[in-house]
């Protein structure tokens, strides 16, 4: 569900490769790779003593994130998830280990939210796709029949790897939190390797810093800020980050479309805000992004309240804003920070060419 980009200025320096002394007297190299998956570009790079090594280790990282597509995809009809939502209407099935724990977690944020967050929204969700493609509106007969389908509490997980649905139309759309485990199975994947100071970015949407580059306190990046006056930004350490902001055309005014769908209503969410989430791992500032936009700032806020190490901030269009949570430290640099900020970025590598 996260279709916006903003800017990732992650603090690396080289074009493909750069020698920079490590701990041991040897030479960190970075390699920087991208892939598209999952209807995006994910973007990779990492230090490690051994180019090749840290190359192959990316390469593998990378890999994983295509083999999930192949499992969450809802666009993909030979995918586990679309296979899930064909067969497992009155009758459980088997499913793979990372959609049975995506579709875990995503409960336990439709619990926290009292619904506003429900992966089952998917039949919602594919009405208003077609009329933000261009079609006509969803009739009330339309939205009716599709919110009879919705409901987290009709999705029953029977350990270890089966599921059940209890209802005979439901569908579940992993969009607003399959990008945030893809980018922390291939941190993990990572991890497995012996890189210990890397970066992914999943098309800007959600992004992992892992340790932190050569020389610097962190991976600084400027969070979405739709006024251009407050400049936010954090530095990532063995965390993440997720921004979600409604498509604009629901902005306006009447039923026009929006991919971010209320589950209660049946219609496009209408906010005026932006929201980024810090969280110790990308599913669930994934998952949270999404959950915390439904919510607002006030009812937000107070699920932030609950939660251990999650930061979110709310910016408006007219620079409005609302932090929660104390676990990360969010900088508002303002307009006549931009220069400051400016210098303590550098462009990300360009993709090495064999």
């Amino acid at each position: 569900m996260h279709w916006n980009r903003f800017l990732l200025a992650a603090s690396l320096i080289s074009s493909a490769f750069l020698q920079l002394p490590a701990k041991s007297g040897q030479a960190e190299s970075i390699v920087y790779k991208k892939r598209y998956a999952m209807g995006t570009v994910f973007e990779a790079a990492g230090y490690g003593n051994s180019a090749e090594r840290t190359s192959a280790a990316i390469d593998q990282a990378l890999d994983e994130i295509v083999r999930l597509d192949h499992v969450m995809s809802n666009f993909k009809p030979e995918s586990d998830l679309s296979r899930m939502n064909r067969e497992a209407h009155f009758h459980p099935i088997r499913i793979p280990a990372d959609l049975y724990r995506v579709i875990e977690t995503s409960l336990v944020y439709s619990r926290l939210s009292e619904g506003a967050y429900d992966v089952s929204v998917g039949p919602l969700v594919d009405l208003w796709k077609a009329a933000l493609a261009g079609g006509a509106a969803p009739t009330a007969a339309q939205l009716a029949q599709a919110r009879s389908c919705v409901g987290y509490e009709k999705i029953e997980l029977v350990p270890p790897d089966q599921i059940e649905f209890h209802s005979d139309c439901m569908r579940i759309d992993l969009g607003s939190i399959g990008k945030g485990y893809a980018v922390d199975r291939a941190i993990t994947l990572l991890r497995s390797k012996g890189i210990d100071r890397a970066y992914i970015d999943a098309g800007g949407s959600t992004i992992y810093g892992m340790g932190t580059p050569p020389d610097r306190d962190g991976w600084l990046v400027h969070l979405r800020d739709p006024s251009n006056r407050l400049n936010p930004q954090i530095k990532l350490v063995s965390n993440s980050v997720s921004t979600s902001e409604q498509t604009s055309p629901s902005l306006l005014t009447g039923d026009a479309p929006g991919h971010i769908v209320v589950p209660d209503s049946g219609k496009p969410l209408r906010t005026r805000y932006a929201v980024s989430v810090i969280a110790k791992s990308a599913t669930d500032s994934d998952a949270l992004s999404t959950t915390l936009l439904l919510l607002g700032p006030e009812r937000g806020a107070a699920l932030v309240s609950r939660l251990n190490g999650v930061t979110a901030i709310w910016v408006s269009a007219d620079g409005q804003k609302r932090i929660a949570g104390s676990e990360t430290t969010i900088v508002i640099r303002g307009s006549s920070g931009l220069d400051t900020a400016a210098s303590e970025r550098v462009a990300l590598p360009k993709e090495k060419k064999n």
